[in-house]
Parts: C-alpha cells; sequence; structure tokens
C-alpha cells in the first residue's frame, strides 16, 4: 500500500491515524481516498467491499471541519469503517444480507449501532461482502459467497476458506483495506473470520450492542461485533457501538453491568499476566486442534506463563459430552444424537422464522415480507441464488436453501420442544459449561484459553450468549492461513477480556515472534476465483 500524503497508514493503528490528523499532516479526506486506492488496488482479487458509501468524502469533509474549529469527538473522529450488508444504513447504500431479493428495499433507519457511530464521528466507507443471510441460508455453502456480493476471499489465501459469516468485514480489516469494520455473530460469525485473517475479534455478550436494524437470525444469539489490527483498535470500536437501546430489550440487562468510560480503559500490558490465572480445557478443545496449531499455540502459553501468570491445564467443561461434537463444529449436534430438544439448531430455526418477518415488516419499496417469500425468490432465481441443490443451482450453495426450508418447516412455533432446546442449550453452556470452568472447582479463572480454529469453542459462548476475544496466534506453513488465540469470559466480562488480550498481545509485541501474533498478509493464489472455497467450517 502507497504511503497517504506521506505517511505510512498501512497496519497503522487508529492512535497513529489521530496523531497524524492531530498534527495537521494528514487530513480524514486524505486518509479515505487512500483507502479508497486501496480498494481499487486489491478489491477485484479479494472482493471485500460490497459497494462503496456515495457519500464518504463529504462526511470526512464535514469531520475535517469539525477539526479545524476545534471539536473533536472522539478516537474514531475522521477514521473509515466498514459494516456488513446486513447491518442497515439509511442512506443511498442498500442493505440486502448478500440477497439480491432484498436489493432496493428501503430501511426505516440506521441500524443503532450505525447511528451511535456516525455519532462518534466515525466515517462509513461502505459495506462489506459476507455469507448470505449471515449463512442461515444454507448447511453446505461456500463461506464468504452471496448472490449479490459474489466470493469474499481472505488475503492469506485466496482460494481457502475466509471465515464467515463476516468474512469481508474480518478480510477487508487484514488487508488493510479499513482500520476496523463491524459484523454480526449467531455462532461463530465474528470470531471466525477474525481468526482466519490474523485480527482480533471482539465478540460481545448478547445484549451488549443493539441488533436493532440489523437482519437477524436468532434473538437469543445475536451479537454485534468488531475487528482491528489491534486490541485497541478493535475496543475502541466496541466503545463506540455499546450501550442500551429501547428498540431492542435484551440491552437493558447491560444496565449496572458496564463501565463508566468504556473499555479502553482496561487495556493493560504484559506485566499485568504477573496477577493472572488462565484455564487450559485441553480435553474439550484443545485436543481437536491439529499438532501445527497446538505447537505454535503452546509457544504463546509458555511465554505466558514465563511471563508469571498461572496457567492451569485440564479446567474442563462438564457438559463437553453433550455440547462438543468431536467431529466439528455442528449446531445440530442435538440432532444428530436424537435429541432435537437438545439441539441448538431447533432454537435457530424458529427464531428466524419468527425474527425475520418482523424485521422485513419495516422495510419498504418491497414485497418481500416472510421466509416463504424469500424462498420462493430463491427458486425463481435459480441461477443467481441457488434455490435448488446443485447441479440445478449454483456450486456456492451445494445444498440449496435446506436452511431456510428447515426453518420453514418450523412455522415459528415455540412449541415444548423449543422451550426444551433453549433451556438446555443455556444450561449446559452457562451453569455447566463456562461458568463451571471458570469456577474451577474453587480455583477462580481469569479467563478461560481456547484455539478457536476449533470451532467448537466460540459454538459454546454463543449459545451461552457471552463473550470471546481472539487475538492472532500463528500461521500454517504449508497454505499460509492464520489461526488465532481465543479468551472465553462470562456475560458481561468484556472488560476483563480486553485486560488479559491487550496483556497477551503486549507479550507478543516484545517476544519478537516467539510467542505469536499479526503477520501481514502475501496474497497466496491471488488469482485464483475458485468456487467453492477450501476448507468451508459452518457458522452463523
Amino acid at each position: 500500500m502507497r504511503d497517504c500524503n506521506g505517511h505510512t497508514v498501512e497496519e497503522a493503528t487508529i492512535d497513529q491515524l489521530q496523531d497524524y490528523m492531530s498534527h495537521g499532516t494528514l487530513t480524514s479526506v486524505q486518509l479515505v481516498t487512500c483507502y479508497l486506492q486501496r480498494v481499487l488496488q486489491i478489491n477485484g482479487y479479494v472482493n471485500d467491499v460490497l459497494e462503496l458509501n456515495p457519500d464518504f468524502l463529504s462526511i470526512a469533509a464535514t469531520l475535517d471541519a469539525e477539526r479545524a474549529s476545534g471539536t473533536i469527538r472522539g478516537p474514531l473522529h475522521g477514521i473509515p469503517f466498514l459494516i456488513k450488508d446486513n447491518i442497515a444504513s439509511k442512506d443511498q447504500m442498500e442493505t440486502t444480507a448478500g440477497s439480491l431479493a432484498l436489493l432496493g428495499s428501503i430501511v426505516p433507519r440506521d441500524a443503532h449501532v450505525v447511528s451511535k457511530l456516525r455519532a462518534a464521528g466515525a466515517v462509513l466507507f461502505g459495506k462489506a461482502t459476507l455469507s448470505e443471510w449471515a449463512d442461515m441460508r444454507s448447511n453446505n455453502y461456500s463461506e464468504g459467497y452471496s448472490g449479490r456480493g459474489g466470493q469474499a476471499r481472505g488475503p492469506y489465501n485466496l482460494t481457502l476458506n475466509p471465515g464467515g459469516s463476516s468474512s469481508g468485514s474480518a478480510a477487508a480489516v487484514a488487508a488493510n483495506i479499513v482500520p476496523i469494520a463491524f459484523g454480526t455473530e449467531t455462532d461463530g460469525s465474528v470470531i471466525n473470520p477474525a481468526e482466519l485473517n490474523a485480527i482480533v475479534g471482539i465478540k460481545p455478550t448478547v445484549g451488549l450492542t443493539s441488533r436493532a436494524g440489523v437482519v437477524p437470525e436468532s434473538l437469543h444469539q445475536d451479537t454485534v461485533g468488531c475487528f482491528g489490527k489491534t486490541v485497541r483498535d478493535a475496543t475502541y470500536a466496541l466503545d463506540a457501538i455499546y450501550g442500551p437501546d429501547p428498540r431492542d430489550n435484551y440491552t437493558l440487562a447491560q444496565l449496572g453491568n458496564t463501565p463508566e468510560g468504556g473499555y479502553v480503559q482496561y487495556m493493560s500490558n504484559r506485566f499485568a499476566l504477573q496477577n493472572a490465572t488462565f484455564g487450559i480445557p485441553w480435553d474439550s478443545f484443545w485436543t481437536l486442534a491439529d499438532p501445527e496449531q497446538q505447537f505454535q499455540l503452546l509457544q504463546i502459553i509458555s511465554a505466558i506463563r514465563a511471563a508469571g501468570a498461572t496457567v492451569i491445564n485440564g479446567t474442563e467443561l462438564p457438559s463437553r459430552n453433550l455440547l462438543v461434537d468431536p467431529q466439528g463444529w455442528n449446531w445440530m449436534y442435538g440432532d444428530t444424537r436424537g435429541f432435537p430438544n437438545q439441539s441448538e439448531y431447533t432454537v435457530v430455526k424458529v427464531d428466524f422464522y419468527n425474527n425475520i418477518r418482523d424485521y422485513l415488516s419495516e422495510l419498504s419499496n418491497t414485497h418481500i415480507r416472510s421466509l416463504e417469500d424469500i424462498v420462493q425468490y430463491n427458486y425463481d432465481n435459480d441461477g443467481t441464488e441457488g434455490g435448488n441443490p446443485w447441479p440445478l443451482g449454483i456450486p456456492a450453495f451445494y445444498s440449496g436453501q435446506d436452511g431456510f426450508l428447515a426453518s420453514l418447516a418450523s412455522r415459528g412455533v415455540m412449541d415444548e420442544t423449543y422451550y426444551q432446546a433453549l433451556a438446555f442449550c443455556q444450561y449446559q453452556s452457562r451453569e455447566r459449561g463456562i461458568d463451571a470452568m471458570l469456577a474451577n472447582n474453587g480455583r477462580r479463572l481469569d479467563a478461560v484459553l481456547v484455539p478457536p480454529d476449533v470451532g467448537q469453542t466460540y459454538q459454546v459462548a454463543a449459545q451461552a450468549g457471552y463473550p470471546m476475544v481472539t487475538i492472532p496466534g500463528g500461521i500454517r506453513a504449508e497454505s499460509g492461513m492464520p489461526f488465532g488465540l481465543a479468551l472465553m469470559g462470562t456475560a458481561w466480562s468484556e472488560a476483563s477480556l480486553v485486560k488479559w488480550a491487550s496483556a497477551i498481545e503486549d507479550l507478543q509485541f516484545v517476544s519478537a515472534g516467539k510467542a505469536g501474533g499479526r503477520t501481514t498478509p502475501r496474497f497466496y493464489s491471488y488469482l485464483s476465483k475458485n468456487i467453492p472455497i477450501g476448507g468451508t467450517l459452518g457458522g452463523g
């Protein structure tokens, strides 16, 4: 990436960019123009930006004028960002969840998180590509693909899974297209793309960030999260979007559980590790990671121990036999075992039927009002939206729209099986899950350290509605693909997770590569345009 008005912006942090702007050697207009040049340079390869905001230059100019008059709204003043295309913006851009079915529809207002970002002085640069309908539509698909946006690709290896469903959001940050971006997670869609793109991903407690104006999947598990190249950048992003919202009553639960002054105040350094106690649930998760990951991640663990932290092995998930499918991420694991009343998917498919109807009811300039309408649109446009399974539809949606059909079959009926499944998943992932791991039989842990490339880790956190933070861990020698190291905590423990994630990150910075950390993309196989991409993993 070329210098920007004499400054290096590739891999630059938000603090560095603010320093340039505060000294008058770089303006927000110049900054966003340089990022536009980056889009023009590489988006034809990675396809991570779905749509640019026609207003981004005028927004930046307004913020430059404010700065010149002495008004600086905060750390995001003049900083560009992307949002996933399932987060509404009331402007000249579309909000489609990647589906051609919603093209031209008009949202009633900005999503709450977007309105807060505008108020914070950030520049809405555009919309990011994603897995269509945030992975709800199909159970065998090409991660990062949508009918409207095509295939998002990660900048480390363009032939392999970029993570999803917030694929473009994470990959754009990794590729230095924007400093920060925002995505959504139902089950893995922040943590998974973050760790596969060697960046920091913060998946908040369900209810910390409003879902109002976000195309929904499950009100019990949906959350808006953020991406940055450093813990501090990602935490600046979190601080801008969290808070109660009358349009999302789940956010009212955060009252009394969140700090005054945001989470960035909890940033720490490696010396804080002297007082830390972490757990390693080896049998529950670590044994499922491949040897290359284990070797590199255990080097980080050794460095954490050497920095003075107490690391306890064998802090297991008591409910692992009920929640953790040893074969991999599987939100139908209850169904697989013959117990739909113990299945996450039982809850999600019912929630989606009802939640999407409520979302669609507020749109104008569209005839799409229900899941039935979406399903029929996909059948009617099989060549672009893959309503039928391959070979009738398209290879990116190999199983067609079987996820939609499963939700359609439920008719949104919240029956006894539904409520049993909801209670089971929440109890086994909370009291008998993450909370039990943290309690550690009386020897309390500050956080649990896990390999997030093992998708069952974020699946348990998703069912609990609990937060998770991933930081860059290592990189595969042959494929060039990254993987992360993640921290799991209980509800509303973001302050603690930010503290410990930043401490480990600082340790990585001074360890000269001996404790993992972020490496810059190499764009392996940059000319490849394979669909489906390799190594597809489910998520929502």
